[in-house]
């Protein structure tokens, strides 16, 4: 399947960096912080980090912000709604909760890389009101009702 491109506008606030894809297959484009001054987040706690990015999708397409591996692996930090989702209509500044799981206090410094976008396709669904849905094998069973 051949790779599909999508133009996105943006703004940048004085500073920010644009989304940049670290590698040619790359899924999703690197966004870092946007911050006058370094912001510390204590071991269990959590920060909105500013970006100083905007977009304006195009209409049926949703920005999903996700975890680094690498800050998760390393520091035991992460995105704290992954994967959060800007709307198609979202104008503002795009914020990434961090939320730091590490034992130590974790430092994010402006232009640090914090997160990565995914622009995907949507599809808008009708949801209809029905008496009862059809069975299936898998019934009602969840949270590890089909084995370990």
């Amino acid at each position: 399947m051949a790779k599909m491109t999508v133009e996105v506008p943006i703004t940048l606030q004085t500073g920010a960096k644009a989304p940049v894809y670290a590698t040619e297959c790359s899924a999703g484009a690197d966004i870092c912080a946007c911050i006058p001054a370094d912001m510390v987040i204590d071991s269990g706690s959590y920060a909105m980090v500013p970006t100083g990015l905007s977009i304006a999708l195009p209409k049926g397409f949703e920005a999903q912000v996700r975890p680094r591996s690498g800050l998760s692996a390393k520091f035991g930090v992460t995105v704290l709604n992954a994967p959060g989702t800007i709307d198609a209509d979202y104008r503002g500044e795009i914020k990434v909760i961090l939320i730091n799981h590490g034992k130590d206090p974790f430092v994010v410094h402006n232009g640090d890389r914090i997160a990565q976008m995914v622009i995907a396709a949507y599809t808008v669904t009708s949801f209809n009101l029905v008496e009862s849905l059809d069975e299936t094998e898998r019934g009602q069973g969840g949270f590890g009702s089909t084995g370990v």
